[in-house]
């Protein structure tokens, strides 16, 4: 039986499945919907993927991903800006949804954080001409403030939205509920996204009390402390009615159980608690 409104990151299955295989346990149990990560499909080659996307009417809801684009020099800035021109042209060759943008943390020892977020604006602003002619939007997903330093220093939905605002057409933002949940501007972040459109992706999982590892011990939907039906309640009333995306890194847990297993338990927690 299909799963409509249920995306799965193939993150979530990374250690228990490449690329093919992942598309065929998903099926496998009604899942239409998958974000892949470039190395994975680097790793099957991307004519291939696109190959077996097409071939079985796979939609992909987001494709992780682009930016990183804070360097300690315009050298490693324009490298930075043609990796993620060549991202872009993955997502198109992909039908994507939109591309991910993880926006990238301080530069080598840099401590100006503004500096950093000054070159992610340059960055988007280089490379939003040529996704917008490859009609790729790009969605920046804002993490939460403990990856400031090293993965993104953009880090409320506010900030990303921001963003959007100043750069127009092309840009909106992914929406995680791991990275988002705390923000007491959440839910007004949520509606003015809406008013705009700018909305392009929703990720799910949950917050684990106690969290052993802030990257790998991310929480099955139900098993932390995430209002998730609050959450999706908000995008829906601004407009998203897209898939739910489930993005699970779980070193400890999830990653050392069978695949198929996996995908069974996201299917039953999001008819059930999301």
């Amino acid at each position: 039986m299909s799963v409509q409104g249920l995306s799965i990151n193939l993150a979530t299955v990374r250690p228990q499945f490449g690329f093919a295989a992942a598309v065929d346990a998903c099926l496998a149990q009604g899942i239409t919907a998958i974000a892949p990560w470039r190395d994975q499909v680097e790793a099957i080659g991307l004519d291939a993927a696109a190959r077996i996307v097409e071939a079985n009417g796979i939609q992909i809801t987001g494709y992780c991903r682009g930016g990183m684009f804070p360097a300690t020099d315009p050298i490693g800035l324009a490298a930075a800006i043609d990796d993620n021109k060549r991202a872009i042209d993955e997502a198109a060759a992909l039908g994507a949804d939109c591309l991910i943008m993880v926006v990238g943390g301080l530069p080598g020892t840099s401590k100006d954080i503004d500096a950093a977020r000054a070159m992610v604006a340059d960055g988007l602003a280089a490379v939003l001409p040529y996704a917008r002619a490859c009609k790729v939007p790009l969605a920046i997903e804002p993490l939460h403030p403990m990856y400031a330093g090293d993965r993104a220093c953009v880090n409320t939905l506010e900030q990303a939205l921001d963003l959007c605002d100043a750069l127009g057409a092309g840009m909106g933002v992914a929406i995680d509920v791991y990275h988002t949940w705390w923000d007491p501007k959440l839910r007004s972040q949520i509606a003015r996204a809406g008013r705009k459109g700018q909305i392009l992706a929703h990720h799910i999982c949950d917050w684990l009390i106690p969290t052993r590892d802030l990257l790998l011990d991310r929480g099955m939907m139900g098993d932390g402390v995430i209002n998730l039906k609050l959450i999706r309640a908000d995008i829906e009333q601004a407009g998203f009615h897209g898939a739910q995306e489930v993005e699970i890194f779980s070193s400890e847990n999830w990653w050392k159980r069978p695949g198929e297993e996996v995908i069974a338990t996201c299917i039953e927690r999001y008819r059930t608690v999301c």
